[in-house]
């Protein structure tokens, strides 16, 4: 049986709450810890199935990458079995071929970082968490590259690594998430990464249902020339009428009003931005924190907040 959990442990782990005591908890007998902030897509299974073959106590998800990328990440460094015999290392190659790469790609990408996913055996999971180091809280920067330490000196941890060779990109911050966002709009033949394949499914809360009738119609939506029946219309929906009436009252509705213009910025949910607002940062600010304004700014990134208002003829 598998169980998953956050690879980020923000309080003092609590092995009850992890296995609450429950006879269907009993029979766990590896952790699938993943991270959040990354975008990816991978079969879980190949990952565990590898975890359990060469019998690791710890099995960590890695990516190849070359030198430009290297300088960010913690690296690894594995022996000729691909076990991790260091984690995370300063700028050490690897023969990535060990691992299933062509030699071609091995000469390209020499190094190999952590992307944050792991499966750990139950026991091992709980003896570092409840035992070894029960006051850290980040998996990937305090656990493991102590309990691989650890392991060097009393070879007690079998530490395995995984390849991944596929896309992947970090997410975790105001830029890196912008640029994604942007990049996955660049028309590419195939995608850097795609979201309808009918093979790889994605859920997620949709927020936008079609205009029949009988149907209940989701936050954010504008209507135009309808007309409901048995409807039920959700929170945050303006008809024409609402939009009038609201800039009659000199306020400002929700969306984007005319001749605004807006650049490098990331516009939350139910934001109201009204008439010939600009929104460029001109001035060239890095970093502010406005919320009075409705905004604040992000490695030059401007990111309105939710539910905020901006008023007509601000610049940013």
């Amino acid at each position: 049986m598998l169980s998953c959990l956050s690879s980020y442990l923000r309080f003092t782990f609590d092995p009850n709450m992890l296995f609450p005591n429950d006879a269907k908890y009993k029979n766990v007998e590896n952790i699938l810890i993943l991270s959040g902030d990354h975008l990816y897509w991978m079969n879980y299974m190949n990952f565990v199935q590898k975890h359990i073959d060469t019998n690791a106590d710890i099995t960590v998800s890695c990516v190849p990458m070359d030198d430009s990328r290297a300088l960010s990440c913690g690296l690894m460094k594995i022996d000729r079995t691909g076990r991790s015999s260091n984690l995370p290392e300063n700028r050490r190659q690897v023969d990535n071929t060990l691992l299933g790469l062509s030699k071609q790609d091995a000469v390209n990408l020499p190094y190999i970082a952590s992307m944050g996913v792991y499966v750990c055996k139950t026991d091992v999971l709980l003896k570092l968490l409840r035992w070894s180091y029960p006051s850290c809280n980040d998996f990937g920067f305090e656990i493991i590259p102590s309990a691989v330490a650890e392991h060097n000196v009393q070879d007690a941890l079998i530490c395995q690594a995984y390849l991944f060779n596929d896309y992947l990109e970090d997410i975790g911050t105001i830029k890196s998430f912008f640029d994604t966002n942007l990049a996955l709009t660049e028309h590419m033949c195939p995608p850097k990464f795609e979201f309808y394949d009918p093979q790889t499914h994605f859920y997620t809360s949709s927020r936008f249902l079609p205009p029949i009738v009988d149907v209940i119609i989701s936050h954010g939506c504008f209507l135009h020339c309808w007309c409901a029946l048995a409807s039920r219309l959700w929170y945050y929906c303006q008809t024409e009428a609402k939009i009038a009436s609201l800039v009659a009252q000199g306020k400002v509705p929700i969306g984007v009003g005319q001749n605004t213009k807006i650049r490098n910025c990331i516009i939350d949910k139910n934001a109201q931005i009204g008439k010939n607002v600009v929104i460029h940062d001109t001035d060239g600010v890095q970093e502010a924190d406005r919320p009075e304004e409705g905004f604040y700014i992000r490695s030059g990134i401007t990111v309105t907040l939710k539910k905020a208002t901006i008023k007509d003829g601000t610049v940013v």
